[in-house]
């Protein structure tokens, strides 16, 4: 099964006229089975929201004008206010996806607001429990550990309608997504723009938050990551491919105040650990074990719409 993830914090704007290369739709050879799309900040003022509670939004209604001609099915979707998360598969693999459910959680004011928190959609595919995650964490340098705290609380509040699993990671693979907000610490603005631009992104990899996180966080152990080998995606001039250039206004004068550029937006999963007690030493057992390998991992800079660009990633999972 070839799976194609996209997260992308749309900034409340409307999708653009063409998604082709985020869709991975203008390659010679359109083989992705299946479409799982995240978005975070979707307009979700009280008009806009109250409209899309009745009718799709405008976001559910141009993908699946894109994708239904070429044989795809939207699945399931989850709303919590900006967050929306969308799943669409080719036809013929209808019969073999089932337990579909879906769930949310809020982390914003102290989890009684939907800004920020998580939308899942779990699902069985070909016998595989799989659970797919899109989430908003909070923002700035100073929350990393409020950012590792909700997602924690994430792990083990996120339940569904039959409660058969513990946590999310009782799951044979998860995958984790989204605007995650984790910034690149110590480095200063004009050091981490000197690195992007002679394209020495490995530089940066050390100082990311994300990534110390998982060297020292035992609840983050087993997930993992594609390299980041694309420029940060945050944050952007809007319609450009230029970091943030805005002067804010105080009642003084004008303050520079512009953003370090950093990896917000990730994708990483994790298997379940068979290891131990739980794996069986059977040939028959050992040909059901889910195996799942990074195709491609990138981000998408002609989108403009956006301070955020998308990222992607492909996956085949071998069932």
């Amino acid at each position: 099964i070839r799976v194609h993830i996209v997260t992308w914090n749309v900034a409340t704007a409307p999708p653009p006229r063409d998604v082709s290369s985020l869709l991975q739709l203008d390659t010679s050879c359109t083989n992705t089975d299946m479409y799982i799309i995240g978005l975070q900040e979707v307009n979700s003022k009280i008009l806009n929201f109250i409209s899309d509670l009745a009718f799709d939004d405008p976001w559910s209604l141009h993908l699946m004008d894109i994708l239904a001609p070429l044989n795809y099915v939207k699945l399931s979707s989850i709303r919590m206010q900006g967050l929306l998360l969308l799943t669409f598969v080719k036809h013929q693999h209808i019969p073999f996806i089932q337990d579909i459910r879906t769930n949310y959680i809020r982390t914003g004011l102290f989890g009684y607001w939907g800004n920020k928190g998580g939308v899942t959609i779990r699902m069985s595919i070909y016998g595989h429990m799989v659970c797919f995650m899109n989430c908003h964490l909070p923002a700035h340098m100073e929350n990393a550990n409020q950012r590792l705290d909700d997602f924690e609380r994430m792990l083990d509040a996120q339940q569904f309608d039959d409660d058969s699993f513990g946590n999310m990671l009782e799951h044979d693979l998860v995958f984790w997504f989204g605007d995650l907000n984790f910034r690149i610490s110590d480095f200063g603005i004009h050091f981490i723009r000197e690195a992007i631009n002679n394209n020495k992104y490995n530089l940066l990899w050390d100082k990311d938050q994300l990534n110390a996180a998982k060297k020292k966080e035992p609840f983050l152990q087993g997930f993992l990551e594609g390299p980041l080998k694309f420029k940060p995606t945050y944050k952007f001039d809007q319609n450009s491919d230029v970091y943030d250039t805005r002067y804010k206004r105080t009642l003084w004068k004008h303050c520079n105040k512009k953003r370090k550029p950093a990896w917000t937006d990730r994708i990483l999963w994790k298997l379940k650990d068979v290891s131990g007690s739980e794996a069986k030493d059977t040939e028959s057992d050992f040909e059901q074990i889910l195996k799942v390998t990074l195709e491609k991992y990138t981000s998408h800079m002609s989108y403009g719409i956006s301070d955020h660009k998308p990222v992607t990633g492909a996956f085949t999972l071998q069932v």
